[in-house]
């Protein structure tokens, strides 16, 4: 009976593969340790499964209007259905149908512009923090120049100018948030490249683009996640803030901001139409939170708070 003899390369890959196996659980014991991570893990996947499947899991179709059901209450109420089970907004729709959907729109906006946000400002810190110099004081007064106007107040202006859509909203969320990326970014890698085995790369010749890729990047990539992740939360809200002030989501599509926006006007006599909606933010934003925290505390263990 033969033995089989493993090449050095498959010895290579099982030994990789072991050292992933126990890395994971260790990440899984780290996890289920922290109640809050937990918590927010938890919240986090409920919401991605909510938004995937929302067309599945909602009772109503989110846009049909019925005038005849305007404004009722929620199912354990005076007058309450229990056909809506969070009642109805003023044009008859099913608020809890409204809110399933929207959620798609939301972490769609939220993802998606912490990702363009997150490359330019990547790419701009990288560069500033490595060549320094003229690059990197003209870069600083572009941060700075950012810094110096609200967030808000920008991101209205541009959205008054080009006008409201989903992309458009991406866009502006993404290209006026990335100073925040840039400045932590650039920070690492002033750091990083100063250090013995970054300087022995430039001494045998090594280009700068791999040097960057190589020896940088993998060391600021935990702390970038970490903000990324955080900033996915604040990005929510934005978008909610500004499809509450009429400038973000329209109608017909469905975002939890939009139906803030829509149910202001019954706060006094139908509170419903805007707290559920608000109660998913806040719930969302969370889970976000706690999840944000915990991979600080994991990836990132100089970032904890003390």
């Amino acid at each position: 009976m033969q033995t089989k003899v493993e090449t050095p390369n498959e010895v290579s890959i099982n030994t990789q593969h072991v050292k992933s196996k126990r890395k994971s659980a260790r990440w899984l014991k780290m996890l289920f340790k922290s109640k809050t991570g937990t918590v927010g893990l938890v919240i986090v996947l409920l919401m991605i499964l909510m938004a995937l499947f929302a067309d599945v899991i909602a009772p109503y179709d989110p846009a049909k209007t019925n005038v005849t059901d305007r404004l009722l209450p929620p199912a354990w109420s005076e007058g309450g259905s229990s056909d809506y089970l969070l009642g109805t907004d003023n044009l008859g729709r099913d608020i809890l149908s409204r809110i399933i959907v929207g959620s798609r729109v939301s972490l769609l906006v939220g993802i998606s512009a912490v990702i363009v946000a997150g490359a330019i400002g990547l790419a701009m810190g990288l560069i500033s923090g490595y060549y320094g110099g003229f690059i990197d004081r003209l870069i600083m007064r572009l941060v700075d120049a950012f810094l110096a106007i609200p967030n808000i107040l920008f991101m209205l202006i541009i959205l008054a100018v080009v006008g409201p859509s989903l992309s458009t909203l991406i866009i502006v969320l993404g290209v006026t948030t990335w100073v925040v990326y840039a400045r932590m970014v650039r920070g690492e890698t002033l750091s990083i490249k100063e250090r013995d085995y970054v300087q022995s790369a430039k001494a045998i010749g090594a280009k700068d683009f791999r040097i960057i890729t190589v020896y940088i990047l993998p060391n600021i990539i935990s702390s970038f996640i970490v903000i990324a992740t955080l900033n996915v939360a604040t990005t929510i809200i934005l978008e909610s803030s500004l499809s509450f002030l009429g400038l973000g989501i329209q109608s017909p599509d469905v975002s939890w901001g939009l139906m803030l926006s829509d149910g202001r006007e019954y706060l006094a006599t139908s509170w419903w139409v805007a707290t559920f909606p608000g109660i998913a933010i806040t719930i969302t934003v969370l889970g976000i939170i706690f999840l944000g925290d915990w991979l600080r505390d994991v990836l990132d263990p100089k970032m904890k708070a003390n």
